[in-house]
Order: C-alpha cells, then sequence, then structure tokens
C-alpha cells in the first residue's frame, strides 16, 4: 500500500464532503480515491467516513485519526522540499595542483554560484585527484596528461634567488638544461652545483620519465635532480640561493623568485579537465568550468569557438602557454 497515496485521498476526502470533489482535487478517477480509502479503513480496522447519509460524513475515527493523517503528510512535504534544496546546494569537489592561482579559482567558485552550483575547491597531488574521480569523491579534477596530448599547456622553469632587477619579459632567456652541467678547467667552480628541485605536482610518470631522458641527454650528473619534499622547504632553499627549484612562473613570482622559462616544452605540464563518466560513458564538464580552471594553473584559453592550432615550434610565450 502506498500510505501517502492513501492517506491524501483520505485527507482530501474529510476536506471536500465528497468522494467526487475529493478525486478532482487528487486528480485522480474517483472509483480509485474510493478504492484507497476502503483499503485504508481495512488497514486501521473501522470505517473513516459514514456513506449512509446523502453528504460524506466522517466518523468518529475518522475525525480522531484526520490530524496524525495531515501530520504525516505534512511531513513527508517537508521532507521533499529538504531533499530538494539538498540536491540544489550539492557541494560539487573540484580537485586541483596546490600551486592554483587564489583570485583565479576564486572566479570559478563565483561563475558555479551564478550557476545555481556549489564548487568546493580541493588542492590534491595528481594521484589523489585521478583516484578522487574513480571513485566518486571529485565531480571535476585537473589531470596531468603529456603536453602534446592536453587541452591546456603550462609553460615550466627554472626558479632561484632573485638578483639585481629583473630582465623585461621580451628579453628573458630560456634557461636549458644543458647549462646545469658541471664546469671544468681551471676556472670551474669548487662548490657542488644546486640541486633541481621537482615538487609534488611534477612527481608524475609521464613527466618524470621525459625529466630523466632530457636530463641524461644534457649531461647531469646522477642526483642532480631530486623530489622537493614540502614545497615551503624547497622555496627556503630557492630563496637562499642553495637550490633551483623547477615550477611554473606564477608561483615562482608569488614567492619572490626569479624565474627563467625551461627552452625544451616537452617538459611543460599539461592539463585536462575531466568529469566520471556520465550516463552515455562519456565525461561532462561545462566548458566555462574548463575555461576557467585552464586560467587558474596559469594556461591562456583560445576564444569561444576557436580550435587549437598546430605546434609550429616557435618559442614565444604565449605559444607555450597557448591552449594544446
Amino acid at each position: 500500500m502506498d500510505l501517502f497515496a492513501h492517506l491524501e485521498a483520505y485527507v482530501a476526502t474529510a476536506d471536500e464532503a465528497s468522494f467526487s470533489r475529493a478525486a478532482d482535487r487528487l486528480g485522480i478517477a474517483q472509483p480509485l480515491l474510493s478504492r484507497r480509502i476502503k483499503t485504508l479503513e481495512g488497514h486501521f480496522g473501522g470505517s473513516l467516513f459514514d456513506r449512509s447519509r446523502r453528504q460524506v460524513t466522517t466518523t468518529e475515527l475518522g475525525v480522531l485519526l484526520l490530524p496524525y493523517a495531515r501530520d504525516v503528510l505534512d511531513r513527508a512535504q517537508r521532507l521533499r522540499q529538504a531533499a530538494h534544496s539538498a540536491l540544489r546546494s550539492r557541494v560539487s569537489a573540484v580537485g586541483v595542483p596546490a600551486d592554483c592561482a587564489p583570485a583565479a579559482l576564486a572566479r570559478a567558485i563565483r561563475a558555479a554560484t551564478e550557476r545555481g552550483i556549489t564548487l568546493g575547491v580541493r588542492e590534491l597531488p595528481p594521484g589523489e585527484r585521478l583516484s578522487g574521480l574513480a571513485d566518486g569523491s571529485l565531480a571535476y579534477a585537473l589531470l596531468r596528461v603529456p603536453p602534446e596530448q592536453a587541452a591546456f599547456r603550462v609553460p615550466m622553469g627554472l626558479a632561484s634567488a632573485a638578483e639585481g632587477p629583473e630582465p623585461r619579459h621580451g628579453s628573458r632567456r630560456a634557461a636549458h638544461l644543458e647549462e646545469l652541467r658541471p664546469r671544468r678547467g681551471r676556472s670551474a667552480d669548487p662548490s657542488p652545483p644546486p640541486p633541481v628541485l621537482v615538487l609534488t605536482e611534477d612527481q608524475v610518470d609521464c613527466f618524470e620519465d621525459r625529466l630523466g631522458r632530457a636530463a641524461a641527454r644534457a649531461g647531469l650528473p646522477e642526483g642532480r635532480i631530486r623530489p622537493a619534499g614540502p614545497a615551503a622547504t624547497a622555496l627556503a632553499e630557492t630563496l637562499a640561493g642553495r637550490a633551483l627549484l623547477l615550477c611554473t612562473e606564477p608561483f615562482a613570482r608569488q614567492h619572490g623568485a626569479r624565474w627563467a622559462p625551461l627552452g625544451d616544452r616537452s617538459l611543460h605540464r599539461g592539463y585536462d579537465v575531466s568529469a566520471p563518466p556520465g550516463r552515455q560513458g562519456t565525461a561532462d564538464v561545462p566548458g566555462w568550468l574548463t575555461a576557467l580552471l585552464g586560467a587558474a594553473v596559469g594556461a591562456a584559453a583560445p576564444g569561444p569557438g576557436t580550435r587549437p592550432s598546430a605546434d609550429r615550434g616557435d618559442d614565444t610565450p604565449a605559444r607555450l602557454a597557448a591552449r594544446g
């Protein structure tokens, strides 16, 4: 028995004092309403209405039970409203790297709010962002992929202690791993060269394999490139001049470090914005969210309706930051 439907028939009949008017009010046929009343009377073990007179009247049992029936229906309505409100205000968690620009993330949260979506940003390492999509704890995530396969590419470079005036953007020279080889000869510096520290965000297979091969081609000794550990410690070592930090330009600028872009574009970060598979088996990510999350990681997305063009090999910063 559908208790709520039967109680609605009971309350409507008591209010209208008529089976036909109660059926019209509920939008059902009168025989169906009568059957529901009969079923409810059998369930309670007594008559709810006196049908012997011309006008339907509520029996003593019907009058006694009516306030309880109304209370059940009121609570059920409040339950439906609470469920509807909870679904509308449900937080959609999005996994992002720890070095995203806070202002850009704030714009994404505001844009979601304007669309009736509550966006919850969670800063997670790459592996946890991937597993979060798999287990359903994340609605969206920025995932690391090879740069040539990515929707967004973010230029990488070497951060160092800031000494002297910063060169202008147009005159900034690209950094190459070959330049980090130990010097030989009498003029060589006797102090050991500073290590190159790699942040957690870049400790992923698709990046570490490429970096290892590039370091070997450049002739860097084994151990020169090493995991950074906590970002705060790595920054302290970098700003003290005891290390070089592999990172993005916004991250270096935010912490007062000098930054030079890497000349090897295969070592840049690649990102895709992903969601768990939908009902049709494909991920569904809103276009507005994709663009805003791309901006948050420091990538430049093309305008609406444009398609990424092929990589022609130029070295301008705009191309390096262009959407792949």
